[in-house]
């Protein structure tokens, strides 16, 4: 694996390059793009020199403990913090998810456990609302369709980043978020103080950067509007400003009525649809690649209980990673870094598992 360092640090060289070229921030997406790979090699440029800094020191300690016995007390600190470094650095020569970098767009869909379903999907865009705030990421609520008692039979939110390196990205941290989510807790509307156990479901969309990168040919397109149904001030019910489009080759029908602009609902419906089908591009290309593992962590079955929160037990549980823990009143305010971690770590670790199993 490190035979490959030499060849990145040439790359991150003949980046650092293009940078310098104004003709690459004449050109907002190519400067966002060379950006992000600059980002990313710089830190396993500074993670190889601090791997060698190690090497050097251990061997410096070494070659003056052969004439001074003291210097053979820092050796043993010293092996180390080379064995740490080189793991930093190994880590950070694991392919990364070419996606890591990009914003994402989140569906919350209120599963089985009927009004106490939706509730929770309002509990979980509250928290993961707070989670962006607390990674300083801009939220944009694109869509909601509100229950009667003021959860959410589905909603979807924007979430958008500023990080230039791929590990801090959106998608790096919330592609573990997919899947179904299970709560265990007495409703509101249990007069008897039984628990009841209801699920609701998340999607996780890596958000296209530029339109021209799904190409959607306008022909492919039945796009009906009609009025809206749901909040929106005074004038939601009196004029055709709700937008459902049908994508016909792939029959992904998305609906907005959230704007109170037929265009601007538009506008977020065609967001939705790029993201969708980049969605579905990837997976097919992953389902026809026999060879390429998938991960574990971030399975391709949407319908996968991931999680499970237990109310009376102040109780949060990850079924993949076996993270357990007894803070989910901190989980629900976004306190989510350790549990989205236990699976950025677990997914490491099979993917380089993975490759030591290929270089055998």
């Amino acid at each position: 694996m490190f035979e490959s360092v030499q060849t990145l640090i040439d790359e991150h060289r003949r980046v650092q390059e293009e940078l310098s070229d104004p003709a690459v921030h004449a050109d907002a997406a190519r400067a966002k793009r060379v950006n992000r790979r600059y980002a990313e090699l710089s830190r396993i440029v500074a993670a190889h020199e601090a791997w060698l800094t190690a090497g050097d020191d251990l061997d410096a300690a070494r070659e003056l403990a052969r004439e001074d016995e003291a210097f053979a007390d820092e050796i043993p600190a010293l092996e180390a913090g080379l064995a740490a470094a080189q793991e930093k650095l190994r880590r950070l020569l694991i392919p990364r998810d070419p996606d890591d970098a990009r914003d994402v767009i989140m569906e919350i869909k209120a599963g089985e456990g009927g009004a106490e379903s939706a509730l929770f999907a309002a509990d979980l865009l509250r928290m993961y609302v707070q989670y962006a705030a607390h990674r300083g990421w801009k939220t944009e609520l694109l869509e909601r369709n509100e229950s009667d008692l003021g959860g959410y039979k589905d909603v979807q939110l924007a979430i958008k980043g500023s990080a230039a390196d791929p590990s801090q990205g959106v998608w790096a941290h919330l592609k573990y978020e997919g899947g179904v989510h299970r709560v265990q807790r007495v409703p509101a509307t249990e007069s008897q103080g039984r628990i009841h156990t209801s699920t609701t479901g998340v999607l996780v969309f890596p958000e296209v950067d530029e339109p021209e990168e799904i190409q959607i040919d306008q022909n492919d397109l039945k796009i009906d509007v009609y009025r809206s149904s749901g909040p929106g001030g005074q004038s939601v019910n009196t004029t055709d400003s709700a937008v459902r489009i049908t994508h016909l080759p792939t029959g992904i029908v998305v609906s907005m009525q959230n704007e109170k602009s037929q265009l601007q609902n538009r506008e977020a419906g065609m967001r939705v649809l790029r993201a969708r089908l980049l969605a579905r591009q990837q997976e097919e290309q992953q389902a026809a690649a026999s060879d390429a593992r998938r991960s574990q962590i971030r399975g391709m079955d949407r319908s996968e209980r991931i999680r499970t929160y237990n109310f009376p037990e102040n109780r949060i549980a990850d079924h993949r990673t076996g993270y357990k823990a007894y803070n989910l009143d901190q989980v629900m305010d976004g306190a989510l870094d350790p549990l989205i971690e236990s699976c950025i770590e677990a997914d490491e670790a099979e993917r380089l598992a993975a490759l030591g199993s290929d270089a055998s």
